[in-house]
């Protein structure tokens, strides 16, 4: 691993690093980096971002395009696993030179770029982005921000001990939805709020399910080491990459995952929330015949309903209950809201439930509405908050032009000190769902226990574990295969 490059070091301004800049120039980047320009502070001429891709497929080839767009970056290298999957971005970006591997990538080409784009499967999000932020990059991580608790908080703690400019991609934190229920409820609109509903209709991936005894042959495409990274040893099987993998424990982290920090950053937004005190869940499973419900521990459910308690904050009188569903269960409709009226956006939506009234909004808190829906209309509370511009599609370049200003000069939707706590409170949802799947044998020999349900788990922040059922701690921070490490 290089070693880090410090902001404001002569070394940029040295021979060598004209030098640098020549040679770039000469194999096509029209950009260099600003740091090899000058010093701390120092704006290029052109004042853009030169950002390394690490999963640049799916979202990850919307997220660089998006940066690209604007008008204030250049997507200077490319890193994928499965050349299926980049093969967009390398016709979008035919100079940026591309690797399989982000850990060569990093070593040769660290002095060579400013910031980092990870958009890979979950298990791999923390690994990557400390790494980068270890060499001083500011870093924009897609949704969400880690697979485990233990690393979500590292991240938080690294992103100020290392000074860079961090997003996560939740872009309905930069929306003008979630700053509209902000200013109702500031102005006291609702009341107190005490109890938020949170539901989707995701999983839209196979769950529930066993892993496939079949091995199939792996594409000549896809590094299938590199994919599995910090993941434990197993054969490939069909259909797992590129979208499958979100259902099974070892690489996704099921429907919480995939739409909590979408739904989840309003209440955390709205009312101040951070760490939970406690959570509980029940969740729904498949049967393997007509007498038989299925178990399958390395796979998430295939619907799950999951209660969180916060503490009082600044923003509310009491604690806050906080209910998350998934897998097409949904609150009971409120009696404000009319018979035929659209209960959030359908399949998903996030409702606040106050002492003189209620809110919703739909999927990355758009369309906010207050209840009854002719509220919306009524009620004139005039806005406080500044908008990002651009609103959700803004999220993008509102990190590019943070990076361009520096640490701590521009005021960002989601950083890593508000998303990373976001991201624990939805991976301590996924303890309960795991715990509650805990099987041990029966005294009598005969069939098991599952001492992780119907209970409540009382959880130590400071800590970070679970002080009523010990076996659930596990997933809180897991092993990473030999070879992987959190870290240099």
């Amino acid at each position: 691993m290089a070693k880090k490059k410090k902001t404001g070091s002569s070394q940029g301004k040295s021979r060598r690093g004209f030098l640098k800049a020549g040679a770039l120039a000469a194999a096509g980047f029209m950009i260099v980096p600003r740091h090899v320009l000058g010093g701390k502070g120092f704006l290029a001429p052109s004042d853009r971002l030169v950002i390394a891709g690490v999963g640049v497929g799916g979202k990850g080839e919307s997220d660089i395009k998006k940066f690209y767009d604007s008008g204030k970056a250049d997507i200077a290298f490319l890193c994928d696993v499965d050349d299926r999957r980049a093969a967009n971005s390398r016709q979008l970006f035919p100079k940026a030179k591309y690797y399989k591997d982000w850990r060569e990538m990093f070593d040769k080409e660290a002095k060579n770029f400013d910031a980092v784009s990870v958009s890979t499967p979950d298990h791999n999000h923390a690994i990557t982005t400390l790494a980068a932020m270890q060499l001083g990059k500011h870093v924009y991580v897609q949704k969400p921000l880690t697979h485990d608790i233990y690393e979500a908080r590292m991240l938080t703690e690294a992103a100020k001990r290392y000074k860079v400019v961090t997003q996560m991609g939740n872009q309905g934190a930069s929306g003008d939805g979630v700053r509209q229920l902000r200013e109702w409820y500031d102005a006291g609109v609702i009341g107190d709020v005490h109890t938020v509903y949170c539901w989707t209709d995701r999983p839209v991936w196979p769950q529930g399910i066993p892993w496939s005894a079949s091995k199939a042959e792996i594409p000549k495409e896809l590094d299938w080491n590199l994919w599995l990274g910090t993941a434990p040893e197993k054969d490939y099987i069909d259909k797992l990459v590129p979208f499958n993998w979100r259902g099974w424990w070892d690489y996704g982290t099921g429907a919480l995952g995939d739409m909590g920090c979408h739904l989840i950053e309003a209440p955390f937004s709205v009312l101040n929330l951070k760490y939970a005190n406690d959570v509980q869940a029940s969740v729904g499973s498949i049967y393997v015949d007509e007498f038989k419900r299925g178990y399958f521990p390395e796979s998430c459910p295939p619907s799950s309903h999951v209660t969180l308690t916060f503490p009082k904050t600044n923003k509310t009188k009491g604690r806050v209950t906080l209910h998350w569903m998934d897998g097409g269960i949904q609150p009971e409709r409120p009696d404000e809201l009319g018979p035929n009226e659209m209960f959030g956006d359908g399949g998903n939506g996030i409702l606040f439930i106050g002492t003189k009234g209620k809110m919703m909004a739909s999927t990355y808190s758009e369309n906010p509405r207050l209840l009854p829906t002719s509220r919306t209309s009524e009620i004139n509370v005039k806005p406080k908050l500044a908008r990002v511009s651009g609103s959700a599609d803004g999220h993008y370049a509102q990190w590019v032009e943070g990076c361009i200003a520096g640490y701590g000069k521009k005021e960002l939707s989601a950083p890593f000190e508000i998303s990373g706590p976001l991201t624990e409170a939805l991976l301590m949802a996924n303890l309960a769902i795991r715990g509650f799947d805990i099987r041990k044998p029966k005294a009598s020999g005969n069939g098991f226990d599952y001492p992780g349900r119907y209970i409540k788990l009382l959880w130590d922040n400071e800590q970070m574990r679970i002080m009523n059922f010990d076996d659930v701690n596990q997933f809180v921070k897991r092993d990473y295969r030999s070879g992987w490490a959190l870290g240099a």
